[in-house]
Parts: C-alpha cells; structure tokens; sequence
C-alpha cells in the first residue's frame, strides 16, 4: 500500500492503508550491544524496559560535577527526581475517564487538550502544545517521536524504553501494522492506522474507545481500565473482564 505524510496539527502523520547488560564506558561498546539485541537483529519491537546504564552512568557523572561546582545542590536534585518520578500515566488516565463520563469535557479535550487538562488541575506548561486524537471504529491514531523520545510526560509519566528504541522508531514509521503485532495487539484490517510523529513543539494524548459493557460504569471505574499503552495507541484499555482477572490475580498473589 502507498505510504504518504502530511503534518497534523504541527505534528508529522504518516497514512497508512530483557535482557541485562555489562556495563562499558566505551560509547561504541554500549552501541554494539544494542546491534546484538535479537529485537534489533530481526527488526522487531519488544517491549523490553530495561535501563540504558551507559547514559545513566554518564547522568551520574554530570549531577556529580555540578554538585561539585555549586551549580546545583543534592537537595535539588532530589526535588527534581520526586517531581519528575511523580508524573505517571495515572494522570492521562483520569483525563480520559472523564472524556468517557462527559461529552462537554471530550469535546473540550479535542479542541484544546492545554485548557481541558488545566481543568483537571493538570499543568501541562512545560509541553509547548498537547494535542488530543480519538480512536474510532474506523481510524486509530499511534503516536511514535521518529527523532528521540518527545512525550507528554506530565500527562504519561516516563516513557517506557521499548518507546525510546530504535525498532520502535523506524518500524512505527514503515509498518505500523506489524509493529503493533510484535506488541502483541491485532489491528483490524478494516480501521485505518495513522502513525503520528511526536516532536518538540507537540505532544499528543490518544483518546481510546470506551470498553463495551461499562454504560453503567461511574468515572472512578473507568479509570481503572484506562492504560498507559492505549494512551499511545499501541494497545486497547482493559475490558471489564480483564480487569476483574487483574484483580482477583493480584489478590491471589498477596
């Protein structure tokens, strides 16, 4: 099938029809292990989420000569890892809760998701735009930053490592279908995927369908089925089925 792009909303859209490591202060080391990952060798995306320690490494050696030239304080650092490890997808999932509970807030998200999250106490200031899309029966939206790793983190948190990966990257791009495969989820054959490249100056929140037989369901419920993969566009929340699964295998295990 034909491949185009166009830009969305100051985005760039393409249509379309765990393992551990060593640790190696050698740059081109840490790259040669990446090459000889099976996911990389065989061109596949794995949802591995493990560390990148050689940036974490070098990470380290920076906080440590700043802190030692007084440009920055441990206390400082320390605010700053709290604020940062206290963004999670938990927030992206209230917000979608609510667009499923109120068509005023849905709307309102779509329009202008910067004011529909500053209404829900979420400050998304330090995104220079968040845009919102809808899955629909007929199209699905999956976000990818095709560059590095642009993602609405005061909506989502960190972005999980599989995200930031060269796989995911490039095959997002080339092979939406097979990419989402590799993650284990089916597309239909008869929605059309649109890929949508996350940058700099945009950000993007994917609005999953609501999971049948929730009508009933109030928003402190759906919130519960709201994923931080469906929020991507990788994945569907959970239906009322798995989550009552989740729950009675997370009672079993305690």
């Amino acid at each position: 099938m034909a491949h185009s792009h166009d830009h969305h909303n100051g985005g760039h859209v393409h249509h379309h029809g765990d393992h551990p490591h060593t640790y190696s202060q050698d740059p081109s080391a840490h790259n040669a292990r990446m090459q000889s990952d099976d996911a990389y060798r065989e061109g596949a995306v794995k949802q591995v989420e493990h560390d990148l320690d050689y940036y974490q490494v070098r990470m380290m050696a920076l906080m440590n000569v700043l802190r030692e030239k007084g440009l920055l304080t441990t206390d400082e650092m320390r605010r700053a890892v709290e604020e940062i490890y206290g963004q999670s997808p938990a927030i992206g999932s209230r917000i979608i809760a609510r667009a499923w509970v109120d068509e005023g807030f849905k709307e309102r998200l779509l329009a202008d998701a910067d004011a529909a999250c500053g209404e829900m106490g979420v400050d998304t200031t330090g995104i220079n735009r968040v845009v919102a899309l809808e899955n629909t029966d007929t199209t699905r939206y999956m976000v990818v930053c095709t560059l590095c790793s642009c993602y609405p983190r005061q909506i989502l948190g960190q972005p999980p490592t599989w995200y930031k990966s060269f796989p995911y990257r490039s095959k997002a791009v080339t092979d939406p279908r097979g990419t989402l495969k590799d993650m284990g989820f089916d597309a239909p054959d008869d929605v059309e995927l649109i890929v949508i490249d996350s940058n700099a100056d945009c950000r993007y929140l994917i609005i999953p369908q609501r999971p049948a037989g929730t009508e009933d369901w109030t928003e402190a419920q759906l919130f519960q089925l709201v994923t931080r993969d469906s929020m991507i566009g990788v994945g569907d929340p959970l239906t009322p089925e798995q989550l009552e699964e989740a729950v009675q295998a997370s009672g079993q295990a305690t």
